[in-house]
């Protein structure tokens, strides 16, 4: 069923419905910076000292809403990208030097498995509003090499996330899509931000195309490690509703 109102309305998600939503795209890098330890570890760039890869990337979520306006979902978005180059001067990273003008290649694992609750406190004709949390486990890596000498530096953690969607109907069959998880913990220690800018095309009540652009992110400066991070996406996906 599908609420009509001069001829615009969002489909109508009710009680019992699931979703399966699919995402890909191409991710390129912004900046990527690691010192590792903070204190003694020489600070380089994986995308400027180096030369990150631009690669395909993808990301699935399956969700369930309990109520017409309470969900939950599960996201897998796993992403791993690797860096070659040679650096000009001495590298001294988790424990290793890497001598200046060695051929050095790198990896950047970043992959993300997510619990999400979300309140949907505007549910309307045209605008559907929500606001949730999201319970993150990321298992990360960063990794470089010289044929030789080898480093990697590892992290399996929880963190805990806002999460917001904002969607506007301003047409008959589409729809400017705002939805991301986001949170930075006080002092400026850490944070992180994965944000979806995009057009949804409806097709009727069963499913959604969409193309746009995502950022990621964030990183932390603590005790053990300092690494700050900005991915850019160009994606395209498609939601199924059943």
């Amino acid at each position: 069923m599908i609420f009509l109102i001069s001829g615009l309305c969002l489909p109508k998600i009710s009680y019992g419905d699931w979703f399966l939503d699919f995402e890909g795209g191409w991710v390129w890098c912004g900046y990527n910076d690691v010192r590792i330890p903070p204190d003694t570890g020489t600070e380089f760039s994986l995308c400027g000292d180096l030369s990150l890869n631009s690669k395909p990337a993808f990301r699935i979520r399956l969700g369930y809403r309990f109520h017409p306006k309470h969900s939950f979902s599960l996201l897998y978005a796993p992403l791993s990208t690797s860096a070659r180059g040679n650096v000009g001067r001495d590298i001294f990273f988790n424990g290793e030097n890497f001598p200046a003008g060695t051929p050095l290649e790198g990896l950047y694992r970043f992959n993300s498995y997510r619990l999400t609750y979300r309140f949907d406190f505007i549910n309307g004709r045209s605008w559907r509003v929500g606001l949730g949390f999201t319970a993150k486990i990321r298992d990360a890596e960063i990794k470089v090499e010289d044929g030789g000498n080898s480093a990697s530096r590892t992290d399996l953690g929880f963190v805990p996330l806002l999460n917001f969607r904002v969607e506007w109907l301003f047409s008959e069959n589409f729809s400017l899509l705002l939805d991301g998880d986001a949170l930075a913990s006080p002092g400026g220690q850490g944070r992180a931000e994965d944000v979806l800018l995009a057009l949804r095309y409806h097709l009727g009540d069963s499913a959604a195309l969409r193309v746009g652009y995502r950022i990621l992110e964030g990183g932390a400066d603590v005790e053990t490690v300092y690494n700050f991070a900005l991915l850019h996406y160009f994606v395209a996906g498609v939601r199924i509703y059943f």
